[in-house]
């Protein structure tokens, strides 16, 4: 299935001369993506004549005068830059010329440009953050990553629902299994808003394991973890920051000493699997779901090579229905609660 994606070409840290890039190789690699390059026109073009590379029918550049800072207010983004970057990848998806952006821009103004422009699908309150994190057992998604601080249990409902047919969209799993992340696994741990989370996702239809615990996560104990914003961004920086010191701490081991560095040379080939096996990149791309348009928020520090990880995800969700998945769902809950 042929898609097309806009791109916010000048979000990130770097801009074009990550962006740019990472869609040039997707193009080669994916004949059926074709994109929307949106940005200052003139830096797009330099940087797509640097590569070799000029707009065609697979490749359209979209004018977009101004730029929302990483550090600016999500409010006065959508107030006073209309026709930022950001905003204009939205509205190609709202206007139906797009199946799906990207962004590694602001992340409070993405979702809140992408809310305005776009709502939210029937039956969902609130849009949800989402993402992929390796465990043993291959990988799990984690919601919500930060769009929601404070949850009601109706709000936890959803998201595991929408990360559920997700799972079941892209990954065709037909049951995931759905885990609501506590302090512990016993019945009578938790705040009152897991407590009754627990209690409605049990009489949803879910398939719902039970509560898990924060080493569950990475165990691989479940297809989807659910929680709230402030819990879920807390999980998502202190598992970068860990994997952050486990590699500078590796490191300074094996420049040690002469014979440390003798060894790493020695185990060299098993240090590179091991670093693509963990590697952060590689799941770059989180989905903002609950939305009518599927939009994917990159690492604002991603390089091309993550970034074109994150436009794989967009393509993949447009092409394999994960909107009408989730609508049909709430619809059909809302059907037998009447």
């Amino acid at each position: 299935m042929d898609v097309t994606v806009a791109i916010d070409c000048m979000g990130g840290d770097r801009g074009v001369p990550v962006t740019v890039p990472a869609v040039l190789h997707a193009m080669r690699r994916d004949p059926g993506i074709s994109f929307i390059l949106v940005g200052r026109r003139d830096r797009v073009e330099q940087e797509l004549s640097r590569l070799g590379a000029r707009p065609g029918p697979r490749l359209r550049v979209q004018n977009a005068s101004e730029i929302v800072g990483m550090d600016e207010a999500p409010a006065v983004a959508l107030r006073s830059k209309k026709d930022s970057s950001i905003r204009v990848a939205a509205n190609l998806v709202g206007q139906g010329d797009a199946a799906a952006c990207v962004s590694a821009g602001n992340t409070g103004a993405l979702m809140a440009i992408s809310r305005f422009v776009l709502k939210t699908l029937p039956g969902i309150d609130r849009p949800a953050i989402a993402t992929i994190l390796p465990t043993l057992k291959g990988h799990t998604h984690i919601l919500d990553l930060g769009a929601n601080v404070d949850c009601t249990p109706e709000h936890l409902l959803q998201f595991g629902i929408m990360c559920s047919e997700l799972v079941i969209s892209v990954e065709r799993k037909e049951r995931p299994t759905v885990g609501l992340l506590n302090v512990g696994v016993e019945d009578i741990k938790g705040n009152d808003v897991v407590k009754r989370a627990a209690e409605l996702m049990r009489a949803s239809g879910l398939n719902f394991y039970g509560y898990v615990e924060g080493d569950d996560i990475y165990k691989g104990a479940t297809d989807v973890v659910v929680c709230d914003g402030f819990v879920g961004n807390v999980v998502l920086k202190a598992s970068e920051g860990l994997a952050q010191m486990l590699a500078t701490y590796l490191r300074e081991e094996f420049r040690h000493s002469l014979y440390n560095r003798l060894a790493g040379l020695m185990a060299l080939p098993v240090i590179n699997a091991f670093k693509h096996r963990v590697d952060h990149r590689r799941y770059n791309g989180a989905s903002l779901l609950g939305l009518r348009g599927i939009v994917i928020k990159s690492h604002g520090s991603a390089d091309a090579y993550a970034f074109e990880f994150a436009i794989q995800r967009a393509a993949e969700e447009a092409r394999t229905g994960v909107l009408a998945h989730i609508t049909e769902r709430m619809a059909a809950i809302h059907k037998s609660a009447a």
